[in-house]
């Protein structure tokens, strides 16, 4: 997980894993794809052209569109078929169990960017342990040590957490700053839920065309 943290801008939360899986996915989409479309026949290239149409949409909206924007003043979760923004006021829990997610005004909203890793999190609470002991912390398999879905305090020697544990972490800081018994309270503003027409449109056009295709 990353996020970034700029004087003004909202700290953006996504999966590193999703992004290069994404691009992954579609260089290797479009590499098939625009052959089949070049050299393929008339009924190939539409099937082809309608598939793209299916599975690019797909891979963008599960890949590449998750994202976790927090400002001062909302909270913004930008899901794959939807985008929810949140006055940090509306939000009653953030909570990581299975998944990451965020309860505004009785509403459960799950946060895809904040994938949760029950091994990381086990990991982590392995090293804590061994800290708390007093002992040194383990190096892991090969000398190698806590995977990059852990984050914590110091070089190795330091108490860890499961990033996805320390975003909801960051979140529940930033609610209880801006919330309305906050010390810098944020404006009071309606939970609004915007479908991502962007992605769906095409995605049914190209389910349309592959329906249609495959059915003659």
């Amino acid at each position: 997980m990353t996020s970034q943290n700029p004087p003004v801008a909202d700290r953006c939360y996504r999966s590193p894993t999703a992004l290069a899986a994404g691009v992954a996915l579609l260089a290797i989409a479009l590499w098939l794809g625009s052959d089949a479309l070049i050299r393929g026949s008339g009924r190939q290239q539409i099937t082809v052209g309608a598939g793209l149409l299916c599975f690019v949409p797909l891979v963008v909206a599960f890949t590449l569109r998750p994202a976790v924007f927090a400002g001062r003043e909302r909270l913004r979760v930008r899901n794959p078929f939807r985008t929810i923004s949140i006055s940090w006021q509306s939000v009653d829990s953030l909570r990581s169990g299975y998944t990451s997610e965020v309860v505004a005004d009785g509403t459960t909203y799950q946060l895809w960017s904040v994938p949760v890793s029950l091994r990381a999190r086990k990991a982590a609470i392995r090293h804590n342990a061994r800290v708390d002991a007093g002992h040194k912390p383990s190096r892991g398999l090969f000398g190698v040590g806590l995977s990059e879905s852990v984050t914590g305090e110091g070089e190795g020697g330091g108490r860890k957490q499961a990033t996805s544990d320390s975003v909801i972490h960051e979140l529940r800081d930033l609610a209880a700053k801006h919330g309305e018994d906050g010390p810098a309270p944020a404006p009071a503003r309606p939970v609004t839920v915007r479908w991502a027409y962007e992605v769906l449109a095409p995605l049914l056009v190209g389910a349309v065309g592959l329906a249609y295709v495959l059915a003659t």
